[in-house]
């Protein structure tokens, strides 16, 4: 046989897709079911399970593209349904990594008010920030507005750890007491 043949994909003839659908047709509304009683509250996420859980039967018969089974392996509706349960749990891993939020939960208000809350805290910030020196400053910045660790922080700025520290107790020092005379002043 070819490397050619060997590469080519196997399409299904007329013939052993009539016989595929016989094989699957009389599972695929209990498995319907069966996978809407995993999902209720998403009948279209039943559904492609249903055809994902499908596709690996297709794949695992000896007329899909899959690997060939000599031994006449014939999908049952117990191993469809153990297929579409792992197909199931693996979406719901998935999701889990990678959660969806769904389309309820967005604001509906603009960002604009958002944006405008954003340049008044930056503005409020930078007001505070300003009478700091600039080794405070960066140090500031660093640890709790990009929340680098000590030795992150020491190592970005090119200082030992604890000159990190010192600057940064020096810095929560000054900012407390312009705080503190800002409350005065007011």
């Amino acid at each position: 046989m070819s490397s050619a043949a060997l590469s080519a994909p196997r399409y299904a003839t007329r013939e052993t897709d009539e016989r595929f659908t016989a094989l699957i047709g009389p599972h695929r509304q209990p498995l319907l079911r069966y996978v809407r009683s995993l999902l209720p509250s998403d009948p279209q996420r039943a559904e492609d399970a249903v055809q994902e859980t499908l596709l690996r039967a297709w794949l695992a018969s000896p007329t899909g593209s899959g690997s060939r089974r000599a031994d006449g392996f014939q999908p049952g509706l117990p191993w469809l349904c153990t297929v579409a349960r792992n197909v199931v749990i693996d979406w719901s891993r998935r999701d889990g990594v990678r959660p969806a939020l769904p389309t309820a939960y967005l604001p509906e208000t603009a960002a604009v008010a958002d944006d405008q809350a954003r340049v008044v805290d930056r503005t409020h910030l930078v007001e505070l920030l300003a009478p700091l020196s600039r080794p405070h400053r960066e140090v500031l910045v660093y640890t709790y507005l990009l929340g680098c660790s000590g030795p992150d922080t020491a190592l970005a700025l090119g200082i030992p750890t604890g000159t990190v520290k010192s600057r940064l107790h020096h810095a929560m020092r000054d900012l407390r007491r312009s705080a503190a005379y800002s409350r005065e002043c007011a």
